[in-house]
């Protein structure tokens, strides 16, 4: 391999899906490559994709571009990347989900059913729907446990115990890669190590100051989901943003950090796998008006220029860099001496070595044949299944649920689309309950600086006066079930008194939260944590302390059944 060929092999960055000689619209909102210009100017061989694309064109673009990489001086194939795409709902940032996939439940609501069995059925299916277009690495799971509830993140974790996420973590990374890595595989990317559930003030370290803390002495219980994953052939890891406050000598993010990734992951866990830092931890992710939406995860490094934090990165022990291309700059450092060839070396045996066992080598092609396995019958309603018992009952005074078939409802928080096609939806004023679905707000910062914490800061998790006002307006008028949408804890405390019923809800389809409320199924899931009573509470609570909240309004395990 050339300096060029073997500098690009260490970074993996965002591409659009487009064609030589035609490009589909980029629906994000950032400026995104295409895998081309990354391929040829770049010499990237892996790419992560995040919009959605019709799956016969994503399949003839990814045979496309690995016909690209046959006809390039070695030949080396293309990995693709992605983050999860089996939610009900989609995020604005990564474009995660994808329509034409299975819908499951979030992963919280996968800690709510708190499965191994179908947690590892759901992976399976995963690999199979990824392995159809192509997708052989997914950045994912997250093996955080949600000990600080202020976190925007919680809903991406199994929940707030260790033993749990440990559970679900194996069983996820079992379905994914199977006993092990071979042609049939996807490559799990466990993150966030060393667990980013101790965010300081839950405020997320995509942004500064970048900082989680231990306050509470209980580092190695956020280990434990990690040790499973390592201890199943978890292919590779992903450090956080985050800088672990006082654990060494150097306060610096993870993804720089001797002691997070040396003395812990290689040394302590003898990990051999591959270790891919999070996005974007050199530079800035910018719009082309300039606004920077996301800094650059450098936190304790700022000071340095672009080749001491990637000469820093590599020399800790990562392997791949990510949301990055700055193969001009790692030439620099190789041809200077300043890295040796020997350790980038190092780290191309291991990342050549899984694209070999993923047989990417061998035949990365795909026929369209391989489509048809794409959410047929049986992974249809798999997911349903798993979105039915991922549904908490919380509370359901006197009975009220299940409601009888023939009486009136007023739904508040649905879609108009999903309403008003409804049979015995009624006016408020004919209806005999009101039905209200409870979103959670945005997580944003107080102040944001940054295009991103507009939507993924963290952040206080009560309502406004002006929104709880609102909301029992409509609780007051009329007997009420409650369905909460669980992304992070937020504080339902008023609003739960004065409602009915009570219903978790983990991300699923409005048919399915509808079915359960007329009794169609009965409810079976528990809470994966515990959903705090004041934000007093929540203040005082210990970041890195699992239930640690002195009166939790419900606590975790806490789920009811009809009778």
């Amino acid at each position: 391999m050339t300096i060029k060929e073997k500098a690009g092999s260490m970074f993996i960055d965002i591409v659009k899906v487009s064609f030589e000689n035609e490009s589909i619209k980029n629906t994000l909102p950032i400026p995104i490559p295409d895998a081309y210009e990354m391929m040829s100017n770049y010499s990237l061989n892996h790419i992560h994709v995040i919009d959605e694309y019709d799956p016969k064109k994503m399949l003839e673009w990814y045979n496309d571009i690995q016909k690209v990489a046959e006809n390039s001086r070695l030949g080396i194939p293309v990995t693709l990347a992605s983050n999860p795409r089996h939610g009900v709902q989609s995020s604005s940032l990564d474009g995660s989900q994808i329509s034409y996939f299975s819908n499951w439940p979030s992963d919280l609501g996968l800690g709510a059913i708190g499965d191994e069995k179908i947690v590892e059925e759901f992976a399976d299916i995963v690999r199979q729907e990824y392995n159809a277009i192509g997708i052989k690495l997914a950045l994912s799971p997250m093996a955080d446990i949600a000990s600080e509830p202020r976190w925007v993140r919680i809903n991406g974790t199994y929940g707030e115990d260790a033993n749990l996420n440990a559970r679900l973590t194996k069983a996820y990374i079992s379905g994914l890669q199977g006993d092990k890595i071979d042609t049939g595989s996807v490559s799990a990317m466990v993150k966030h190590f060393p667990g980013s559930g101790p965010v300081d003030n839950g405020e997320d370290t995509h942004f500064p100051p970048g900082t989680q803390s231990y306050p509470g002495n209980n580092f190695d219980y956020h280990l434990i989901p990690f040790e499973a994953a390592i201890n199943n052939n978890v292919s590779s890891i992903m450090p956080y943003y985050s800088v672990p406050v006082g654990l060494s000598n150097e306060d610096v993010a993870a993804g720089y950090n001797k002691f997070i990734i040396n003395d812990l992951l290689r040394e302590k866990y003898s990990f051999d796998g591959i270790i891919c830092t999070d996005w974007g931890i050199v530079t800035d992710i910018t719009l082309p008006n300039g606004v920077v939406m996301k800094p650059a995860g450098d936190f304790g490094v700022e000071d340095l220029s672009i080749n001491e934090k990637l000469k820093k990165i590599i020399s800790v022990g990562v392997d791949l860099i990510g949301g990055e291309k700055l193969t001009t700059h790692l030439i620099e450092l190789i041809e200077s001496d300043e890295i040796s060839e020997e350790r980038i070396d190092e780290s191309l045996e291991r990342i050549m070595t899984e694209k070999f066992k993923l047989g990417l080598f061998d035949n990365p092609f795909l026929d369209e044949s391989n489509l048809t396995i794409i959410n047929n019958d049986n992974f249809k309603e798999k997911g349903i299944e798993a979105q039915k018992r991922s549904l908490v009952l919380l509370k359901n005074d006197n009975k009220i649920l299940p409601l009888k078939n023939d009486i009136k409802f007023h739904l508040v928080g649905f879609p108009e689309s999903f309403s008003s096609n409804l049979e015995n939806n009624s006016s408020i004023e004919e209806s005999d309950v009101i039905i209200y679905k409870l979103n959670n707000p945005p997580a944003r910062r107080s102040k944001p600086k940054y295009l991103m914490e507009e939507f993924f800061g963290g952040g206080p998790l009560d309502y406004s006066k002006n929104e709880t006002e609102e909301i029992l307006k409509y609780v007051n008028l009329k007997p009420t079930i409650l369905i909460f949408t669980v992304q992070r804890p937020y504080i339902i405390t008023e609003i739960s008194e004065n409602s009915n019923a009570v219903i978790a809800d983990f991300e699923v389809e409005n048919s399915i939260i509808l079915d359960l409320i007329f009794g169609r199924f009965s409810p079976s899931g528990t809470l994966p944590l515990d959903l705090p009573s004041s934000l007093n509470d929540v203040e005082n609570q210990i970041e890195d302390l699992s239930f640690d909240q002195k009166n939790p309004l419900y606590r975790f395990g806490h789920g009811l059944k009809y009778e």
